[in-house]
């Protein structure tokens, strides 16, 4: 049976390449999860005269300017994400904790970074970037919702899987595509995180690493 939300050929290609292996498992987003993104968009935008107006989870509607706080349409919206990531995908911050939780949760269980990242040029730069901040794990960047990468990374496995995201769409896909996984809904900025209200499948919506690590320690 076809997952609900299909995995992309060229993220399928990357998820083969990974060594095999048949341990519990984390997939972990990396925006506003394992490094902020929140803060160096909003600094991106207010440089513009631009900015979010209302702490929700999207983009296109929720971008506009400042002085008359009129909206951005969806593709001046896109153009300016991959500028953005253009300019920050090497010098994002490491969100507190990050690199000490997964470092330790590595010893029980494989780690996987799913991160949707545009611009696959900026791959390189991102991995970079999270080797010199202690957080070496293979990185597979998807394009859109990520449930059916999900279900295929856990393909195999006969421990728990753990999927860690900020996303609400990327969640209800993984509800959808791999129902038995335990999900996590990790939100680094405090606005964001005091708005979001989490669907009934998310175990815990959370902002803490050492929440987060705890949690997943109580799994096993």
């Amino acid at each position: 049976m076809p997952e609900p939300t299909p995995v992309l050929p060229e993220v399928l290609d990357q998820i083969r390449a990974l060594p095999a292996s048949d341990n519990r498992l984390i997939i972990c987003d990396v925006d506003e999860v394992i490094l902020h993104l929140i803060r160096h968009l909003e600094d991106y935008l207010n440089a513009r005269d631009l900015v979010f107006l209302q702490y929700e989870y999207r983009l296109t509607g929720n971008i506009g300017r400042a002085a008359d706080r009129g909206v951005l349409s969806s593709a001046e919206v896109r153009n300016h994400l991959l500028a953005f990531f253009d300019e920050i995908s090497h010098a994002q911050d490491l969100v507190d904790g990050a690199d000490r939780a997964l470092g330790t949760l590595s010893e029980h269980w494989d780690i996987v970074l799913l991160t949707n990242l545009p611009g696959s040029h900026n791959k390189p730069a991102r991995e970079k970037l999270l080797d010199s901040l202690g957080v070496p794990f293979p990185v597979v960047t998807n394009s859109g919702p990520k449930g059916g990468a999900v279900a295929a990374l856990a393909a195999n496995r006969s421990g728990p899987v753990v999927f860690i995201d900020d996303s609400p769409t990327n969640h209800s896909s993984v509800q959808a595509s791999l129902p038995s996984s335990v999900q996590i809904q990790f939100i680094a900025d405090q606005r964001f995180l005091g708005a979001t209200e989490p669907e009934a499948h998310i175990d815990l919506l959370t902002g803490d690493w050492q929440e987060t690590a705890a949690f997943i320690r109580s799994i096993l």
